[in-house]
C-alpha cells in the first residue's frame, strides 16, 4: 500500500457502498462498560472499528501461573479490566475483547505525581505502588474515547486512538514531581519466573522507541513502539526487576539506571519526569507495529502527525459512527438502542488489523510479508465467531471479511503444517479449541458470493486441514468416521465439528463444481451419525473397538467427550441437517420435548463447579448462552414444526442475556460472537448452518431496521405491533408477498427490499 495522507486513510473503507450518516447520531448509544463485569470480558477503552491498537484502562494484572499451578483469579482479567476493581493500574494498548483467554496488555503506561514508584502496589493498598483509586462517578466510555480521574495522584487521564496509534492526554497538577511509567513487565499472561525481553531506545527528549517480546499464549509475539511526548522530559531512567543478577559485562562502565538512552532486560520499568503547573496537559502518541520500529514511527506519523487530541477523539468517533449507521432501527426504548448499538460496537472489534501503513506485517513464519491489495487482520477466534460474527460479516462488512479470508489463506500460506488458522493472533498459531472452522467462514463467504479471493485456491486449502492427519484427531476421524474417545480428548465434540465443516467444504466444492472432492467430503460430513447413541437418545462417546463409552454422563462435561458443554447441548449440534437429526432422534413429537427440557430442567450444582466460565447468570435450564454450541438451538423448532417456540425462546433469551450494565453479558463476548447472535437476533433471522444460504427465521425485537448494504442497496425490516408481548409471528411479508417459509435467502436481502413481520400476543400454530 502506498503512503497516502491522513484523510485518505480515513475514507478510504468507507469509498465503496459508502452512507450518508443518520440525523440522529448512533454513537450516544454504545456503552463499552457493558460486559465489563463478571464474564463478558470486554474492556472500556478507546479503539477504532478493527483497530490494531485497542488503548484500555487494566485494573489488574496477574501472574498466570504461582509455583507451577494455574491462579484461578487470573481468568477475572481477560480484558485487563474489571469493573468491581477500585483501582486503576495503568493504561495498556493491546487488549482481546472478550476473550475466553488472556494475553496482549502490551505497553503498560501511568502517570503519577510525588515520590516515584515503580511497583504496582495492591489493590488493598494503592499507595504501596503507583496505581490510583478511581471511582466510576468521574469515569466516562465511549466509542474512540475514555476518561476517568486518577485519585490518588490527581490526575485527569483522556484516551483515543487511530488504528495503529494511541493518543493519551494527561492533566496534571502543580507539581514537581511529575511521571510517566513505561512499565514493560506488565501484561495480562505473566508468568512467575519466566521471561518477556524488552529493549528500550532514547531518541531525544520526547521520543522513545523500542520492543517487547513476550512468551505466552502466543508463544513468538513481538510488538515494536514509538512513543511521542508533547513536552519534553527533564530526566528519564529505568530499573529492572530481574530475580536473578544479570551479566552487564563492558555495560557495567556505565549507570544505566538513570538518563542511559538504551534500556534492556527481561523485567524493565522505565520512567520519565516532568514539572507540570496546575492543569498542565501532557500529550503522549504511542505507535506499535509488527514489523520495526521504523514501521511503529512511520505509523505514528502518518495517522496522527499533529498534537490536536480532541481532532483525534473526534475523528475516532466519525469513524465509529459511520460504521453503526450501517444498520439504523427503532426501538421502544433507549435500553434496547443501547443493546443493539453496543452489540455492533463490540462486533465491530475484532478481528483487528496487523500491518503497517504500508502494509508491512509479521508473518506466521516470523518474516515480513506485504498485504498487496488487502487489508490483513488478526485476532481470529474461529470456533466462536464462525458461527455469526463472520456470517454478519458477509452481510453487513462483506469487503472486510473477503480480507478477513485473505489473512487466513496468508496464514495458510506461511504455516510450515499447511494449516488454515485455527485461534491466531499476533503471527502466531494458538492451536485452541476445536474444529477447522476456518473453512465454515470461507465456504459460507464463497456461497454467499463474497469470494474476493481465489475461490479454488481457498477450497484446496480448506480440503489440505481437513486431510491432516496429525491435526487432533483427523486421521482416527478420517479412518473410522469418528474420533475415538480412548485415543483423543473432547471425542464427540470434534467428531461433530469436524463433520459440520466437511459439510462446509462440500458446498464450496458443489458451488466451484469441483465434484470430486464435494462427494469425498458429502461423506464425511454424515459422521455425526457415528456418535448418537439411538438407545439412550445423545450424543456418546465412542472407544477405538466401536463400542460406546460405558461410564457415562449425560450432563458432565469433563471426560465425557465434550468441550465447553454435555450431551445435552452437544445432541443437538447438527447444524448442516436438523432435519436428518430430529428424525435420528425420534421424529418431531419426541425432538421438541428434549429441546422443551433443554430450557426448563434444573442443573446440579455440581455441574457449576465443573468450569470456571460457567455461572448461574449465564444459563437458562440447561441452555448455555454463554458457550457457544447452543446458540443455534432455539431456532431448531423451526423443523420441528413449532416455529412459535423459537419465537418465544430467542425474545427470552434476548431479554435474559443481555442488558445495558457492565454485567449486561451472560458469558463471554467471544470476539463478538455473543454480539453478533444478539443482532441477528434482533433483526429477526440467524444463520444456522454457515456456508448455507439460508437464514432461519425468529422473532425481531425491533420496530423496524434499515440495513445499508455495500452494494449500494438497503433491505429493511419492520415489526407492525411490536411489543414486548407480541412475540409470536403472525405472517411474513417479503416485498409485499406473502413470505409462507421459515427462512429467507441470503441473495434476497442483498437484492435489496423489505420484510415485514406482523406480529402478536398468542402463537400461530399451524404449518407454514
Amino acid at each position: 500500500m502506498k503512503k497516502v495522507l491522513l484523510p485518505l486513510l480515513f475514507a478510504l473503507p468507507f469509498l465503496s457502498g459508502a452512507q450518508a450518516p443518520s440525523a440522529e447520531k448512533l454513537i450516544k448509544y454504545v456503552k463499552p462498560i457493558i460486559g465489563t463485569q463478571k464474564m463478558g470480558h470486554t474492556y472500556p477503552g478507546a479503539t477504532v472499528p478493527f483497530g490494531m491498537v485497542q488503548l484500555s484502562p487494566d485494573t489488574d494484572t496477574l501472574i498466570y501461573e504461582i509455583n507451577g499451578k494455574y491462579n484461578p483469579d487470573i481468568y477475572k482479567y481477560c480484558a485487563g479490566y474489571q469493573y468491581t476493581d477500585k483501582t486503576i493500574v495503568g493504561f495498556s494498548h493491546t487488549h482481546f475483547s472478550g476473550t475466553g483467554h488472556s494475553d496482549l496488555g502490551d505497553f503498560l503506561v501511568m502517570p503519577t505525581t510525588g515520590v516515584l514508584q515503580l511497583n504496582p502496589g495492591t489493590a488493598d493498598k494503592p499507595e504501596s505502588g503507583y496505581r490510583s483509586a478511581f471511582s466510576h462517578e468521574n469515569e466516562v466510555s465511549e466509542a474512540g474515547y475514555y476518561k476517568v480521574k486518577l485519585d490518588d495522584h490527581n490526575i485527569l487521564a483522556e484516551l483515543t486512538a487511530t488504528n495503529r496509534v494511541g493518543f493519551h492526554q494527561y492533566t496534571f497538577p502543580k507539581s514537581e514531581q511529575s511521571h510517566i511509567i513505561l512499565d514493560l513487565m506488565a501484561g495480562l499472561y505473566n508468568y512467575e519466573n519466566k521471561d518477556v525481553w524488552t529493549f528500550v531506545r532514547v531518541e531525544n527528549d520526547t521520543l522513545i522507541t523500542g520492543y517487547r517480546q513476550t512468551n505466552g499464549w502466543a508463544r513468538t509475539r513481538t510488538v515494536y513502539f514509538a512513543m511521542t511526548f508533547s513536552k519534553p522530559f527533564y530526566q528519564y531512567g529505568s530499573k529492572n526487576y530481574s530475580k536473578k543478577e544479570v551479566y552487564k559485562g563492558f555495560w557495567g562502565r556505565f549507570d544505566q539506571g538513570k538518563n542511559f538512552p538504551e534500556m534492556a532486560g527481561k523485567h524493565l520499568k522505565a520512567y520519565f519526569d516532568f514539572k507540570t503547573e496546575e492543569g498542565e496537559k501532557i500529550k503522549m502518541k504511542f505507535a506499535i507495529s509488527s514489523v520495526s520500529t521504523e514501521g511503529a514511527l512511520k505509523n505514528l506519523q502518518t495517522e496522527i502527525p499533529h498534537w490536536n487530541f480532541d481532532k483525534t477523539r473526534k475523528e475516532s468517533q466519525e469513524l465509529w459512527e459511520r460504521e453503526l449507521n450501517k444498520i439504523a432501527i427503532q426501538a421502544d426504548n433507549v435500553e434496547d438502542k443501547q443493546n443493539f448499538y453496543t452489540a455492533m460496537y463490540h462486533a465491530f472489534i475484532n478481528p483487528t488489523t496487523f500491518m503497517d501503513v504500508d502494509g508491512s506485517y509479521r508473518g506466521l513464519d516470523q518474516n515480513v510479508h506485504k498485504a498487496e491489495k488487502f487489508t490483513n487482520y488478526t485476532t481470529f477466534s474461529l470456533w466462536d465467531t464462525y458461527r455469526a460474527l463472520h456470517p454478519f460479516f458477509n452481510l453487513i462488512q462483506p469487503k472486510r471479511n473477503a480480507d478477513m479470508v485473505q489473512s487466513m489463506l496468508a496464514h495458510y500460506d506461511q504455516s510450515v503444517h499447511k494449516m488454515l488458522p485455527v485461534w491466531s493472533h499476533y503471527a502466531n498459531e494458538n492451536w485452541c479449541m476445536i474444529g477447522y472452522h476456518s473453512v465454515s467462514v470461507i465456504a459460507d463467504a464463497v456461497i454467499k458470493g463474497n469470494a474476493g479471493f481465489d475461490a479454488n485456491k481457498a477450497l484446496d486449502a480448506c480440503v489440505m486441514t481437513a486431510r491432516h492427519k496429525g491435526f487432533d484427531g483427523i486421521d482416527a476421524y478420517m479412518q473410522m468416521g469418528y474420533v475415538p474417545d480412548d485415543k483423543n480428548s473432547s471425542s464427540v465434540s470434534k467428531t461433530l465439528e469436524y463433520a459440520y465443516d466437511d459439510w462446509c467444504i462440500a458446498q464450496m466444492a458443489k458451488k466451484l463444481n469441483r465434484m470430486e472432492i464435494y462427494e469425498e467430503f458429502i461423506k464425511r460430513s454424515q459422521n455425526y451419525k457415528n456418535v448418537y447413541d439411538a438407545s439412550i437418545g445423545f450424543m456418546r462417546p465412542k472407544l477405538s473397538d466401536g463400542s460406546f463409552k460405558k461410564q457415562f454422563d449425560v450432563l458432565q462435561t469433563h471426560g465425557q467427550g465434550f468441550i465447553e458443554g454435555n450431551a445435552w447441548n452437544y445432541s443437538l449440534y447438527v447444524p448442516q441437517y436438523p432435519a436428518e437429526m430430529i428424525e435420528m432422534m425420534g421424529g418431531k413429537k419426541r425432538f421438541v420435548t428434549h429441546l422443551d427440557s433443554l430450557f426448563s430442567m434444573e442443573l446440579p450444582d455440581a455441574f457449576f463447579a465443573e468450569t470456571e466460565d460457567i455461572t448461574r447468570d449465564g444459563i437458562i435450564g440447561n441452555y448455555v448462552h454463554g458457550n457457544e454450541p447452543a446458540h443455534h438451538v432455539a431456532y431448531l423448532y423451526n423443523w420441528a414444526d413449532q416455529p412459535w417456540k423459537t419465537q418465544e425462546r430467542v425474545r427470552m433469551i434476548l431479554k435474559k442475556q443481555y442488558h445495558p450494565a457492565s454485567d449486561g453479558l451472560g458469558g463471554n463476548d467471544d470476539c463478538g460472537q455473543m454480539s453478533a447472535w444478539f443482532i441477528f437476533s434482533s433483526l429477526g433471522f440467524y444463520p444456522v448452518a454457515p456456508g448455507s444460504e439460508q437464514y432461519a427465521i425468529g422473532s425481531p425485537s425491533v420496530k423496524s431496521a434499515v440495513l445499508q448494504l455495500e452494494n449500494g442497496k438497503t433491505f429493511s425490516i419492520e415489526a407492525q405491533n411490536q411489543s414486548d408481548k407480541n412475540v409470536y409471528v403472525q405472517k411474513i411479508l417479503l416485498n409485499g408477498q406473502a413470505l409462507n417459509r421459515l427462512f429467507i435467502n441470503h441473495s434476497e436481502i442483498m437484492a435489496g427490499g423489505k420484510i415485514t413481520f406482523v406480529m402478536g400476543e398468542k402463537p400461530v400454530k399451524k404449518a407454514r
